[in-house]
């Protein structure tokens, strides 16, 4: 037995109607893939529940974030799975956050931060594709790289290690930056514990 079927044994016995995923890689198995193997849910990733609690008044950013974000698209929730809005619209709604794109590189050309192919378990010869799209993300001029996916945090937070620029640049995940605003006193946008 997979380990898919394993997973849809267990959901289906607790009756589970819908998931809520923070992994793009892990929204896109168990929407795409699961129903072939008896797995029917609602599977909605992390960017799209909060952005509809955002939109109902649920969940209200109040703390200003001066700063700019450029927002990578993984390749599991935008190209694969085309949730290319929500998270710009969680970022938006950031009271003092300026979002800025990546070039032509972003939404249906985004480009990979080098996990989703598996990348970050190999030794690459020549120049890693994480500092690839690290410098599109520094030809942006933005202080913070904003993600939705915990593997593009790690390789991306890799790609600015090895620039240096860890100290001036952070890779920050949309939630923490949402908790921040959505806490009056919450740590400050350029805190290193990103």
């Amino acid at each position: 037995m997979t380990l898919a079927e394993q997973n849809i044994q267990v959901l289906n016995g607790y009756n589970v109607k819908k998931i809520v995923t923070i992994c793009p890689h892990c929204f896109n198995s168990m929407k795409n893939e699961y129903p072939q193997l008896g797995g029917e849910y609602e599977v909605v990733h992390y960017t799209q529940f909060v952005n509809e609690l955002i939109q109902q008044g649920r969940i209200k950013p109040l703390k200003t974030i001066d700063t700019t974000l450029a927002y990578h698209d993984s390749c599991y929730l935008g190209r694969h799975n085309g949730v290319y809005d929500e998270p710009r619209e969680i970022a938006r709604a950031i009271p003092g956050l300026q979002v800025v794109e990546m070039g032509d590189k972003c939404r249906e050309r985004g480009f990979c931060c080098g996990a989703g192919g598996g990348r970050m378990w190999m030794d690459e010869v020549g120049t890693r594709v994480s500092d690839i799209r690290t410098e599109h993300f520094l030809e942006t001029g933005a202080e913070i790289m904003g993600v939705s996916c915990p593997f593009c945090v790690q390789q991306l937070e890799a790609g600015i290690q090895s620039k240096g620029l860890q100290e001036t640049r952070k890779v920050k995940d949309l939630l923490e930056l949402l908790v921040e605003s959505a806490t009056p006193d919450g740590p400050s946008a350029s805190d290193s514990s990103g």
